[in-house]
């Protein structure tokens, strides 16, 4: 097992604690004893899927769990995803803040697209909660900006473990306020991958409690409003090459780890009277994330609540896959996102 694959879990959760030994326990009751297998990749991934697969087999991963270790290692493998973003999808940044709260400003460097001019998006970024601002929040939104042809808000919110929840809430519901002032609430849409899908949700359900005027929609990517638990943080695990999770818990980051963060703001999967008021949602991951039974909870739990929710699903692709621009499911990703968008915000000018 290549150093990478054991680092895919904390990519999101980022503690020693939540991973389970390697060996899997035998069958006691409701547990089952899984025999040692091979499985194959996908045959329905792409060949450049494939070879990215390997590769992150063969990688090593960051030096130590050392919070300033992970920072230095996270950066770097953004800066690194964010030079194949920029060869392929021509932007402008502007940084700025708003409400408060440091943002990056992307357009498509061809300009807004006709129609869009009233719109926004607002983009999460995925790092635990503990990095991925600047390169990393930039990844997400340059191609999202370009394929959409929109404006792209990426917030730099703050990081655990110096500002732990409702930190991150906050500064999302502050960006919010602030492009309230400009765009209609049904034109401003919200995406996020990892721990910004998880912040996407959170940041939505602090609006509508907070009685402001729901967004037009939402993306929660490889992660969402739920913890992350189920078959998929072992089954997702085992088919990238890391150790599994513990099933039978709740996993949580250092940004949630205070034992009152149980609350509809910080888990609103859990509140059937809060998702009744959410907005259209696409939830996407890759069939091999650990995030895959969260993501297919609350997508039932969207269309019990009588939301319009959208699952897509990648076989063979592994946790924040779109993060590889050169991929073919990347930019089948970057299309359906903003398809989704383009269907479910409103046009009309404020």
């Amino acid at each position: 097992m290549s150093r990478w694959s054991v680092f895919v879990a904390i990519l999101f959760f980022c503690s020693g604690t939540v991973l389970a030994q390697a060996a899997v326990e035998p069958a006691t009751g409701s547990r089952v004893d899984m025999p040692a297998t091979s499985l194959p990749y996908s045959r329905f991934a792409s060949p450049e899927a494939r070879t990215r697969f390997e590769q992150l087999q063969a990688d090593q991963g960051p030096p130590s769990t050392d919070i300033a270790d992970l920072r230095r290692f996270y950066q770097d493998y953004n800066d690194a995803r964010l030079r194949e973003v920029q060869s392929r999808y021509l932007a402008r940044v502007e940084a700025t803040t708003m409400g408060g709260v440091p943002v990056q400003v992307v357009d498509p460097a061809a300009g807004v697209a006709e129609g869009n001019g009233a719109r926004v998006l607002i983009n999460l970024h995925g790092g635990a909660f503990m990095w991925g601002a600047g390169s990393g929040a930039l990844v997400e939104a340059i191609p999202i900006a370009v394929v959409a042809g929109m404006r792209v808000v990426a917030v730099d919110y703050r990081l655990a473990p110096e500002h732990p929840y409702p930190a991150a809430a906050e500064d999302v519901e502050a960006v919010y306020r602030a492009l309230l002032e400009e765009y209609r609430a049904e034109n401003i849409g919200i995406y996020g991958c990892s721990a910004g899908g998880v912040l996407t949700a959170q940041a939505t359900a602090r609006i509508l409690r907070a009685g402001l005027p729901r967004p037009g929609a939402i993306g929660t990517f490889c992660g969402t409003g739920l913890p992350f638990a189920g078959d998929s943080v072992v089954l997702g695990q085992l088919a990238t090459g890391a150790a599994p999770m513990k099933a039978d818990s709740d996993a949580r980051p250092p940004y949630l780890l205070a034992d009152s963060v149980d609350g509809p703001a910080a888990y609103p999967g859990k509140f059937p009277e809060l998702l009744e008021r959410f907005p259209p949602t696409l939830l996407l991951a890759g069939g091999r994330d650990f995030s895959v039974s969260a993501l297919t909870t609350m997508h039932r739990r969207l269309l019990g609540s009588g939301v319009e929710a959208d699952l897509v699903l990648f076989d063979g692709m592994w946790h924040a896959f779109f993060v590889f621009p050169e991929l073919p499911e990347s930019r089948e990703a970057y299309g359906l996102i903003a398809d989704f968008f383009d269907r479910h915000l409103g046009r009309a000018p404020h």
